[in-house]
């Protein structure tokens, strides 16, 4: 790092927990976000600002007039243009050292397949189950940590499911892809502006210690970067739950039965 960067992520490298090493960690990773809405938002515009090198940003998506109420990263001028290019925007505007590769698209398998390989994890902060079911059969397949938000409402959920590790559940292993889902959306439901952040702030917080758990020994590594809980957050109450998840062995995504997710 120059003398520039040293000054940016001066109050990184004073936390001992991070450091020059972990800084350095940040600067060499390439983290995909997949989803551009309140939740990729806050999730990207930390990463970028906390010194990630190369962010990935998909979405396919278009910047509405009713999205600036939670959707901090996109502004009134910009309402028509590609979230993932306003996303990108506003990234560069805080950090320009970040690389930068907005995508506009919906996320499929094949996609996944021939990408996955390139991304040091990914940040799941899409609207949807059945592209929250793609990621995570891809990210198992390719043994790729996935960090999955979720608000709707007053109500957030978060969860790091790392495949990489054998104990590990997936996220269908708490949500099977079979389970008949009512789709809610945000139009229909509303959401509470502050929340989306919460939750955004919070995935990325566990990215960036999901990186650091790879500088230290096994056992020593981050809370936050030990899968197995679902964090659950009531926005009313300003309360977290934690709930103990385990791995399903009849998980038809990780099981030793497992068959490929398409789509």
């Amino acid at each position: 790092m120059n003398d520039d960067e040293l000054l940016r992520y001066s109050r990184h490298i004073l936390l001992d927990a991070i450091g020059i090493e972990g800084q350095e960690r940040f600067r060499q990773a390439h983290v995909l976000v997949v989803g551009a809405g309140g939740l990729g938002c806050a999730a990207a515009l930390y990463l970028g600002a906390s010194g990630i090198g190369t962010l990935t940003l998909v979405d396919d998506d278009t910047v509405d007039l009713t999205n600036l109420q939670r959707q901090v990263a996109h502004t009134q001028d910009r309402v028509g243009q590609p979230k993932v290019q306003s996303m990108a925007t506003a990234i560069e505007a805080i950090n320009p050292l970040v690389r930068l590769h907005p995508i506009e698209r919906r996320v499929d398998a094949a996609w996944l397949a021939e990408a996955l390989p390139r991304f040091d994890l990914v940040v799941d902060c899409c609207d949807n189950f059945a592209t929250r079911q793609l990621l995570n059969a891809a990210c198992v397949n390719s043994s790729k940590p996935l960090i999955s938000g979720a608000a709707l409402g007053f109500d957030g959920q978060l969860a790091l499911y790392d495949s990489r590790k054998s104990d590990s559940p997936c996220y269908a292993c708490v949500f099977p892809p079979d389970a008949a889902v009512e789709e809610a959306a945000c139009a229909t439901m509303g959401v509470f502006a502050p929340l989306v952040g919460m939750i955004g702030s919070a995935q990325a917080a566990m990215a960036l210690q999901v990186l650091l758990a790879e500088l230290v020994e096994a056992g020593k590594e981050p809370d936050a970067a030990r899968p197995g809980m679902l964090r659950m957050l009531d926005g009313r109450a300003m309360e977290w739950t934690q709930l103990r998840l385990v791995r399903q062995p009849s998980c038809p995504v990780c099981g030793p039965g497992r068959k490929p997710i398409t789509g």
